[in-house]
């Protein structure tokens, strides 16, 4: 097929249907200016440096595959008229673990153990559970499902919230936000960050929480009012795998917040992630070579 494909990993070019011209780019260093020069169809590599801005190099880009299910941070790159796929479902498991764990961590008192075994200190007492608490996970989709199947066995109750109402799968809508908040144990926030979710748990959603109750979030920093979250000084605790700023600065007050567990937004890269992403990646090229749909389109308005 005419032009370049260029994927991050060599399992993806060893696999890739023989019409494919196919190139290995890891986000490490510059590619040949020549390889960018006939770029179709790009893969963007995953990790902390996405390299997004290559795209506006690629004067024959069509289309672009991601590795995250967020795809905010590409779109100012992105030339007009190129066809964006997401990496959503990539990350469910992975995620899903996460969120848990840092429940698990908070509810259990995991780090004052950690830090007690450091001191040398035998010094036991009881602590909240997982069992019968009423967990909200806001942004319910795939992750939240993930979620949700993970959570169900440790015998919590489990409610969904979405930004549409979805009465038949007893999703609430976002209206229901406040109504719900008054008797939730935990929070799981797995939203993408948009304007409508900036700030969407502020002061007043976490003032309606009970004494003691738990935010975890799992989905973007901004989704989570910073300074409304220490404004509350541990009377609502929080386990976060993401931060507004982030990174999260030396100094900044939420690393020495009373009842705040911090996780370098590590939620999505676990193992299980790799492999899974790699046969996806193989399965988009297949797809591509066969001038099949690709999966995970993203639905831009380009008028």
């Amino acid at each position: 097929m005419d032009g370049r494909v260029l994927v991050p990993w060599e399992q993806n070019r060893e696999n890739a249907p023989a019409a494919l011209t196919v190139e290995v780019y890891d986000g490490q260093g510059e590619p040949p200016a020549d390889v960018l020069d006939d770029v179709v169809f790009y893969v963007v590599p995953y990790g902390r440096v996405q390299r997004v801005g290559l795209m506006r190099r690629m004067p024959r880009l069509r289309a672009v595959q991601l590795l995250t299910a967020g795809y905010e941070h590409v779109l100012a790159d992105l030339p007009r008229g190129v066809r964006l796929y997401n990496g959503r479902g990539l990350h469910d498991a992975s995620t899903a673990e996460h969120a848990v764990a840092l429940i698990l961590a908070a509810q259990r008192d995991l780090p004052r153990w950690a830090a007690d075994q450091q001191k040398h200190v035998w010094n036991p007492h009881y602590t909240r559970s997982l069992a019968d608490c009423r967990v909200l996970i806001v942004g319910y989709g795939s992750i939240g499902a993930a979620i949700e199947a993970r959570l169900l066995p440790f015998e919590a109750t489990v409610l969904r919230l979405a930004r549409r109402a979805r009465p038949a799968s007893g999703v609430y809508g976002i209206e229901h936000l406040h109504q719900l908040l008054p008797d939730t144990d935990v929070v799981v926030v797995a939203t993408p960050h948009t304007p409508e979710t900036e700030g969407l748990i502020g002061g007043t959603e976490l003032a309606a929480l009970p004494d003691g109750a738990l935010v975890v979030n799992v989905g973007r920093g901004p989704v989570v009012d910073t300074a409304a979250l220490l404004a509350e000084k541990g009377r609502v605790r929080a386990a976060l795998d993401v931060t507004d700023p982030e990174p999260l600065p030396p100094g900044h007050p939420l690393w020495g917040a009373p009842g705040v567990y911090l996780t370098p937004h590590v939620a999505g890269g676990a193992a299980a992630f790799y492999p899974r992403a790699r046969r996806f990646v193989d399965e988009q090229l297949r797809r591509w070579a066969a001038g099949e749909p690709l999966a995970n389109r993203i639905s831009l308005d380009e008028s």
